[in-house]
């Protein structure tokens, strides 16, 4: 049996960086504070004294042109992970993404790939506010000939993050940073998970929850308490990828279960929720008990003020009373006392001390 211990998901990065650099002796890992002090909150720790200053190497703050470099190194046959402190700085780079990344493959009848794996953070809480916390991953979803990956765990984050960087062309990596100093067993070897591979992360049999990134957190929490309180057994899927999607275990869960919750990081409309319903009502709407649904942010700009801020996010209480809609089960006057206890409005537990 392989080692196994538990690191958190910041280590899980470092790990799978670390592994895939020793693998391919020519790729490069660069990036806007990647050999700072904090070393983009502890992911690229070590790297520059492991594989030095021409493999890892920090950049001048010029996002359009740092990914433009990726490409042109792609092409050459030279794999790169590429980091990007927030999403909202990459939105300076996106002509390369869309009109050069996505493309060469397609264009040259498959006989040029660009293996890029493009790391952004995103995220919320303590005052991140309308350019610091945005999560567009239907953006990227949208453009045809790359992949878009979400983890929500270090086994995971580190899997699918080898895979990333070994996939023949671009993949947009996406880390929320209040999963950062989340802990989970890890191997401790070198592994690939499948892009395009969902995970049960609790079995049910009343409601399929289909989530995606931290808030995959919040849909366990809300599962259990339902279990509990209600003794509705609520099936928890972590989409991880969603680009490509599993909609083979998509498809089965609704078919067990007969009722949809999705929960989504972004603004609601044109959203990866909206995208996956319209896909079940179109296809598999004769498994459905009840109309599907979905949560998601309100769409304005994310409030950096607390007292903003704490009516803005979902939470595992907001889950729960959703569901409880869906399933037509009386809310007992109790449920908001008993929740809000453990709900934390703008940091993930209470001795939150980072990354910011």
């Amino acid at each position: 049996m392989p080692k196994t211990s538990p690191i958190t998901f910041t280590d899980a990065i470092n790990d799978a960086l670390f592994l895939s650099m020793k693998k391919d002796k020519n790729m490069i890992c660069y990036g806007l504070g990647i050999t700072d002090p904090k070393n983009i909150f502890g992911t690229t720790k070590n790297l520059l004294k492991k594989f030095g200053d021409q493999r890892v190497f920090d950049v001048p703050c010029s996002e359009n042109a740092l990914t433009g470099i990726s490409i042109g190194a792609a092409l050459s046959g030279v794999r790169s992970v590429v980091t990007h402190q927030r999403l909202d700085f990459f939105l300076l780079a996106m002509d390369q993404l869309v009109n050069a990344a996505a493309k060469w493959y397609y264009m040259f009848g498959s006989q040029i790939s660009v293996p890029i794996t493009i790391r952004l953070i995103i995220g919320k809480g303590w005052g991140q506010g309308p350019t610091h916390s945005q999560n567009l991953q239907a953006w990227f979803n949208h453009i045809p000939g790359i992949k878009v990956v979400m983890p929500s765990s270090p086994e995971d984050a580190k899997g699918l993050l080898i895979a990333s960087i070994f996939d023949p062309n671009p993949v947009i990596f996406l880390e929320h940073r209040w999963l950062h100093n989340t802990k989970s067993v890890v191997k401790k070897k070198y592994y690939e998970l499948d892009l395009g591979k969902a995970k049960i992360l609790k079995k049910g049999k009343d409601i399929t929850i289909l989530s995606i990134s931290y808030l995959n957190i919040e849909a366990v929490k809300a599962a259990k308490f339902l279990l509990l309180e209600y003794k509705i057994d609520a099936e928890v899927i972590d989409i991880r990828t969603i680009k490509p999607m599993d909609w083979k275990m998509i498809f089965n869960s609704i078919k067990k279960t007969g009722r949809l919750l999705v929960l989504d990081t972004a603004s609601i409309t044109g959203s990866i929720s909206s995208d996956i319903i319209a896909k079940v009502v179109s296809e598999r709407s004769i498994f459905l008990k009840s109309p599907p649904a979905r949560m998601a942010m309100p769409d304005i700009p994310e409030p950096t003020s607390y007292g903003l801020a704490k009516e803005f996010f979902l939470s595992d209480a907001n889950i729960v009373n959703f569901v409880l809609k869906i399933l037509k089960v009386k809310i007992r006057n109790s449920l908001n006392k008993k929740m809000s206890r453990i709900r934390n409005y703008d940091q993930p537990y209470a001795n939150f001390t980072g990354p910011f």
